[in-house]
């Protein structure tokens, strides 16, 4: 960052252990339990499990409109009410957060006005608060209208990898990210979702998760925050330990 290559990155790092025995589907079912979230998804493919408790959705379309709802900027809930309240005013007024969720609602802009009509690209929502069981987060609503002759791969190539778990500039910042995080980000950070016989879709992004592997035993998730040049690294460092949190609770039952 200091050196101009990037304004923002989201770098994430891996949680793991190995010999886990456990039940995909009942941990599934206790982990919504605990954090219910809009954009959960359960997935297998042969003996690998995703276990999904996303808040964020990447992309939708519905009819001729695209939507993406990028999050940057997360405070934790607590059960004290006014301390709460004040959590949830402090992230709407955190100037490092609406910084971190501008930059990205600049990029999703340009990235959904490689596809969609000129001129109808437009913030619908910025900085939007909501409120989920474990954290607040700081949302924005970007849109555009798309024809129908786009198709679905011109649509996905235009704007996958989503910017929330990027930064800007995105193809610079993908290059310092297979440089320096440690593991590969496999299916994290990736998308699940569906697309339906009349052209419409719908995908998260794939975060708050866990990753099994019934053959091996190997157990892993995930998770990130954004880096600016006014980042603070022990509240970076808080902020990952804060979304996985519901995660341990999962393993504090079990």
């Amino acid at each position: 960052i200091r050196r101009g290559d990037c304004y923002e990155i989201n770098f994430c790092q891996e949680f793991y252990a190995a010999g886990v025995v456990m039940d995909p589907l009942s941990a599934y079912t206790q982990l919504t339990s605990i954090s219910p979230n809009p954009f959960s998804a359960l997935y297998r493919l042969e003996d690998k499990w995703l276990l999904c408790a996303s808040p964020e959705r990447f992309l939708c379309k519905k009819n001729s409109t695209l939507i993406s709802q990028p999050i940057k900027g997360t405070s934790k809930r607590n059960t004290d009410q006014d301390i709460d309240k004040r959590n949830k005013e402090s992230l709407y007024n955190s100037t490092k957060d609406r910084s971190e969720n501008v930059m990205i609602v600049d990029l999703v802009r340009n990235d959904l006005s490689k596809v969609c009509r000129e001129g109808t690209v437009k913030v619908d929502e910025l900085f939007g608060i909501y409120s989920f069981p474990q954290v607040h987060q700081m949302i924005s609503t970007i849109s555009g209208e798309i024809d129908d002759s786009v198709s679905f791969e011109e649509i996905i190539r235009a704007t996958f990898p989503m910017g929330s778990m990027t930064g800007a500039p995105k193809r610079r910042v993908m290059q310092l990210i297979e440089q320096y995080e440690r593991t590969k980000r496999g299916l994290f950070s990736g998308a699940v979702g569906y697309l339906s016989p009349d052209g419409n879709f719908d995908f998260n992004v794939v975060i708050r998760s866990l990753f099994y592997n019934d053959t091996s035993n190997y157990l892993s998730l995930s998770a990130g925050s954004g880096i600016t040049f006014y980042s603070d690294p022990e509240l970076e460092w808080q902020e990952c330990i804060m979304k996985i949190d519901a995660i341990g609770k999962l393993f504090q039952r079990t």
